[in-house]
Parts: C-alpha cells; structure tokens; sequence
C-alpha cells in the first residue's frame, strides 16, 4: 500500500486489498464466486465475484471472501449465507460462521434479530438461488398534523408538524442505556408524544427513528434497550412501538435512524440514490435506491470490516 493516512498510519482500507485480490484472480484464470444473505420473509440479496482458479495465494483469498461475506452480512443482513465457490472456501466460511466457530458473535446477533436458526448453506451454481428483494418508501409526507421522535442515547427529539411547517420541538434528556425498567422506556416515549400532541388539533399519523435494529415496528436488538433483562425484552420491549400505535390508534411507523437521515437527504437535495450516515453514539447508515425506496437492508455499517491492518480497532461487540 503506497497512502499512508499521517493520522492513522497503520489504516489499511479494504477496497485496496479487494482491488489487489480481482487482478490477482484475473491473472490467475478466474471463476465465479457466488454470495447471498437471505433475510425475513424469504427476500434474498446475492453478489457475485470473481476468485482464482489456480490459486496461489489461498490464505489471502480466503482471508479477502471472508471479509466480503462479514460485510454483506452487516449491510444486507440475513439468518442464512448461501456460497457458491471452491469448497475449501465454503467449508472454511461454514465452520467459521457456526455457533462455536470464530463468527459466533456475528451467528448469534443474526439469530436474534431474525428469530431463525443461522446457517451457512452450501450449493453448486444449479442450486444457488435467485436474488429477491422487496422496496418501501415510509415517509416524506407533508400533509396534516403529525408527530416525529428521535431516540438516542442520551437524549430524544420530538417534533409537531402541521402541513411540513414545525410547530414544536423539543429534545428531552433520558437514560435508555443504563435503565431495566420496560415502564421508564414507554412512559417516557409516550409523555413525550403527549407533548408534542398539545401543539397539534389532532394527530394524523406519528413516525419515528430509533437506534438499534427496527422490522415491521419490532425492536429486533438496539443499545438503547441493552440493560433490559432479556426475557423482560422478549415481552416488554420488542412491540413497545407496536403498542404504542395501538394506543394512538393512528399509522405509526419506526425505522432505523441512518434510514431517517437518507429519507431526509432524498427530502433536501431533491435527489434519489443516497446513502445517510447518521453519527452518534455509535454510526447508523440507511440507504435508498433510485427510485426513492428504501430496499429494507440491515445497514448496520458499523460493524462492517473496513481495515486490514493487523492493529485495527475493534468493535466493542464483536471483535
């Protein structure tokens, strides 16, 4: 590597070692090496590469193929890897990614958030499936009376709009992370609702952006709930957006926060195609394609392996 980051001079970035890698494999005589992550309801994202054919450098491949699928986990998210490839690879990708393999950390989150056993399945290229994906677009409605929130870690922002013009805003301090109560965590949600509902003749709808991993209104996993017992979490936290909905009796919606901030970039630039990066106490991503919808991805970026030098930092989870 010739760039040498005066701030970080150790940084080795991924994209020059991925870069090294496919002209290494094309020199080498190539073949297809197929990836793809299989989320909630059957929709499949799938990325296809080169690898060498005569390969002389195999613990560098596999070391290069193994942060591809850390990253494809991280960014599309799945309970389920599906390979394609040399089967040393495949054999190596399905020790690793197992509950007792180097990966565990990465197995058991997957599991959780997607409430389905994880596994690594191996196929020839008749049997590797076909990508499926599904598109929403949540929000960037102007009309009528509505309720926003934010929830961070220290702090939570709510917002009444009437017609796209604020009327109300106010950021209210709170301690998430350090609270085991499920009551503390809804009444203050609620009382700030109620705040924001005072400026408001009525309410049409309510949405709002939360750390942490959000499907269909469920909170899948997030920080801000991490000192929640977790069969107190299974029952208590898990649909408190759910519950909260039904207590308005209006569309309520939540989603991740780096989704927020896309839909808010694609609001103010006038432009579709974004990438949001939202940075806090962690950093959440959200991305919309080009037409506007969000393609429903796990985003979470800040545990995608970015750097190859052996003394990079760590995530605090994982490893």
């Amino acid at each position: 590597m010739t760039f040498r980051p005066p701030c970080d001079p150790g940084f080795r970035p991924i994209v020059l070692d991925w870069r090294a890698y496919l002209d290494r494999a094309l020199k080498a005589g190539d073949a297809l090496l197929r990836t793809a992550v299989e989320r909630e309801d059957g929709l499949v994202s799938a990325f296809v590469t080169r690898v060498p054919e005569k390969d002389a450098d195999p613990a560098t491949t596999y070391m290069i193929v193994e942060r591809m699928v850390k990253f494809l986990l991280w960014s599309r998210g799945g309970w389920r890897i599906h390979f394609s490839g040399p089967a040393a690879i495949g054999k190596r990708i399905k020790a690793d990614y197992s509950e007792k393999g180097a990966r565990a950390f990465d197995v058991r989150t997957m599991s959780r958030i997607y409430e389905r056993p994880f596994e690594v399945v191996l196929h020839s290229p008749a049997t590797f499936p076909e990508a499926r994906g599904a598109v929403h677009f949540p929000g960037g409605h102007l009309d009528g009376c509505r309720i926003g929130f934010d929830l961070g870690a220290s702090d939570y922002k709510v917002a009444a709009v009437i017609k796209g013009e604020a009327v109300y805003s106010e950021e209210i301090p709170w301690t998430p992370g350090t609270e085991a109560d499920p009551e503390y965590h809804y009444r203050h949600i609620l009382d700030g609702l109620k705040k924001a509902a005072a400026h408001l003749p009525r309410v049409d709808a309510i949405g709002g952006s939360s750390a942490g991993v959000m499907i269909q209104n469920q909170v899948r996993i997030s920080s801000l709930f991490r000192s929640v017992p977790e069969d107190v979490f299974e029952n208590k936290i898990k649909d408190i957006f759910v519950r909260l909905g039904e207590n308005w009796g209006v569309p309520f919606e939540v989603i991740n926060d780096g989704e927020v901030t896309a839909l808010a970039g694609m609001l103010s630039l006038g432009e579709a195609g974004v990438l949001g990066v939202a940075m806090g106490s962690s950093e959440a991503a959200g991305f919309l394609d080009a037409d506007g919808h969000i393609p429903g991805w796990l985003d979470e970026l800040a545990f995608v392996p970015v750097d190859l030098g052996p003394e990079a930092a760590v995530d605090e989870w994982s490893g």
